[in-house]
């Protein structure tokens, strides 16, 4: 039976054994699908043992992505891009590193929750892996403006960087800022939390001011660790949003780049919703 994983540290939490469980069944594959803990010192022996047991592939979660992007022997263009991976693909002799992480949020942004990015202000907090991997198919959607606000303002300069001649190309302007910037006095269409804020009970690092009356205001974790944002995004006027759907939809990209069918991943949204739902309730 074929092996894939997701490999973090911490991992235990994850719902993606279930995500592809559920996309196996419902689409007639046949796979077994594990969380794999690696050691922070270990990611590259993880993946390299379990390639060995027979692993076809994994998603990588925090906080590895960087470092699964330069254990590739090919990377995507979205890899190239961002430094950064969440899926890596063993072939033969290659591993290939793919992010589905962008391509999974903006599914998530304009399908799920229904609204265009195009001609819109985006803000993204954060600089790190999360938001490397999206950043691109952020800029690809073509919005207005993209402001990346960092607590460190040069490691957001790097990030913008890496994506300047694609904004120029897709006529986005795109800037950074530190946190705490007057940048930050203005209101965006859509905000999206790419950084841990919201885990151990830590404040939103920036003002309510950045959020438009019926803002998307969308936290790329789920459960707990983003209540405290979403919490806030709905007591100044936003429309709130966790990170659930954006974890369904990044998976169904790296299930069609496994298997080379594309899983019905609306439906598997809302069945994970209700089973997180109902957690949150017990």
């Amino acid at each position: 039976m074929d092996l894939y994983c997701v490999m973090g540290n911490p991992v235990a939490h994850s719902r993606s054994p279930w995500i592809h469980a559920r996309f196996a069944e419902l689409t007639g594959q046949t796979l077994r699908y594990e969380r794999q803990l690696a050691p922070l010192d270990g990611f590259s022996a993880t993946v390299i043992a379990f390639r060995a047991a027979g692993g076809r592939g994994c998603n990588v979660t925090v906080p590895f992505k960087h470092e699964a992007a330069a254990l590739a022997t090919w990377q995507s263009p979205g890899v190239v891009l961002a430094g950064a991976a969440n899926t890596l693909h063993f072939d033969g002799d290659a591993i290939r590193a793919h992010n589905t992480d962008g391509p999974g949020l903006v599914a998530d942004i304009t399908g799920n929750a229904g609204v265009a990015l195009t001609g819109r202000d985006v803000l993204v907090i954060g600089a790190g892996g999360a938001a490397a991997g999206v950043l691109g198919p952020l800029i690809a959607q073509r919005p207005r403006r993209i402001v990346i606000a960092n607590r460190t303002l040069a490691r957001a300069d790097e990030l913008v960087q890496r994506h300047v001649a694609l904004a120029a190309h897709e006529s986005v302007t795109l800037h950074a800022c530190a946190l705490g910037s007057a940048e930050l006095a203005a209101s965006f269409h859509v905000v999206v939390n790419a950084t841990a804020s919201s885990l151990g009970g830590a404040g939103v690092p920036v003002p309510a001011s950045v959020l438009k009356p019926g803002a998307l205001a969308l936290d790329m974790m789920y459960g707990p660790a983003a209540q405290g944002f979403m919490d806030w995004a709905g007591a100044h006027g936003a429309r709130p949003r966790d990170g659930l759907g954006m974890l369904v939809e990044q998976a169904a990209e790296s299930f069609l780049l496994w298997r080379g069918v594309r899983p019905p991943s609306a439906a598997v949204l809302a069945e994970l919703r209700v089973i997180v739902d109902n957690a949150a309730r017990t």
